[in-house]
């Protein structure tokens, strides 16, 4: 499961957000970043338009010859304060990518090109799909999505050391024959560094950690654990788990759920925060959240995931452990419509840490022999 930057991207309502300046590691990475210059035919400042044409020249380096590729804009996937995002063609090779078009400056309407994989479907218009259907998610799909999320987030977090710091349904892609589910929009991303602040106003309402909405400035990737599990509460639930309409009201929304927190937990998400002052509330039963015949197994996943300590909250190599995903690890495993799943056990680097038991726990025997593992 690649956790690049893919395609597609579905609009949805997110609180407007202030970006650290990303570093340089931890800025998006992309299938074919283009460094493009516009053609003529782009309208200035304004959407692109099926036919409107768009190059970029490569090579030119170590003796290697200079050629030009051009993408012609077909239509706008989606729109956000970064600017747009338009499937278009390769005009030399036929092949379908979806470009991000950002504004770098605008005295200069001048604009950066990233040209990257497309990806015709997001997790919110699946979502949306199953809602409009008055219908839940069948549960095999969440077990599958949800771990390839925890499995991208795995990679991102050890590997090159990111945090996303903006996980929603929005900026899960998935492709609708084979499910792989792809992690994008990496524009909030940043390499954390332990004791340097970050800023606090970040990731959509929705999945926002509540050491954020306490003002927490040296918060972790953990943060992404949560808006995880605010994910899978959601594919579970069918709705979001926390819709708060405000930053206060998302943290009304929370204490709803887990009661209120403990001074000993508001230390946790932010030391320097003092101005405690909510009523007493309880917290409700995981249980009483879903329905009935939900499995134990997704309730439990969702209570470790959703912890106010950041500490507590399990790591995504952890969460692709636990057992509600077992029944992607059987032998004989397959999609409903009798596939194969897309690869699931191909871990790489992100196993360098791991404990003896959690590579056991995370490859199972009939996968070992594919991964290199005696």
């Amino acid at each position: 499961m690649a956790a690049l930057p893919g395609g597609a991207h579905a609009a949805g309502a997110a609180d407007p957000m202030q970006v650290d300046q990303p570093r340089p590691a931890a800025a998006a990475a992309a299938t074919a970043p283009a460094d493009a210059k516009q053609a003529g035919s782009m309208i200035e400042g304004g959407d692109p338009v099926t036919g409107h044409i768009i190059s970029t020249t490569i090579g030119g380096k170590n003796g290697e010859p200079k050629r030009t590729i051009s993408y012609m804009a077909e239509r706008v996937v989606g729109t956000g304060s970064f600017g747009i995002v338009f499937q278009a063609k390769c005009l030399e090779t036929g092949e379908t990518v979806a470009i991000k078009k950002v504004l770098q400056d605008k005295r200069d309407e001048l604009f950066l090109n990233l040209v990257m994989e497309f990806v015709p479907e997001s997790l919110y218009r699946v979502l949306k799909h199953y809602s409009n259907m008055n219908q839940r998610m069948p549960l095999i799909y969440v077990k599958l999505y949800t771990y390839q999320i925890f499995r991208g987030l795995a990679y991102i977090h050890t590997v090159p050391g990111v945090c996303h710091r903006d996980v929603k349904p929005q900026n899960l892609l998935v492709d609708p024959l084979t499910h792989q589910v792809k992690i994008c929009d990496f524009g909030s991303a940043k390499m954390l560094v332990k004791g340097e602040a970050n800023i606090s106003y970040i990731c959509s309402r929705y999945y926002r950690a509540p050491e954020l909405i306490f003002g927490a400035t040296e918060y972790t990737t953990s943060i992404d654990i949560w808006s995880a599990g605010c994910v899978l509460a959601e594919l579970l639930l069918g709705q979001p788990l926390f819709p708060g309409e405000s930053a206060v009201d998302q943290l009304v929304e929370i204490i709803k759920v887990l009661g209120t927190p403990t001074r000993e937990e508001i230390r946790c998400m932010n030391p320097n925060y003092t101005e405690f002052r909510f009523p007493q509330i309880k917290a409700h039963p995981w249980h009483k959240i879903f329905h009935k015949r939900m499995p134990p197994e997704a309730i439990d996943l969702a209570s470790r995931l959703l912890q106010y300590s950041p500490n507590l909250r399990c790591t995504a190599l952890e969460a692709c452990a636990h057992p509600f995903f077992d029944e992607l690890r059987e032998p004989h495993a397959r999609l409903p419509n009798g596939r194969p799943f897309p690869p699931l056990f191909n871990f790489k680097q992100e196993l360098a840490n791991a404990s003896p038991e959690l590579i056991n726990r995370l490859i199972p025997d009939h996968a070992r022999r594919h991964v290199g593992l005696s």
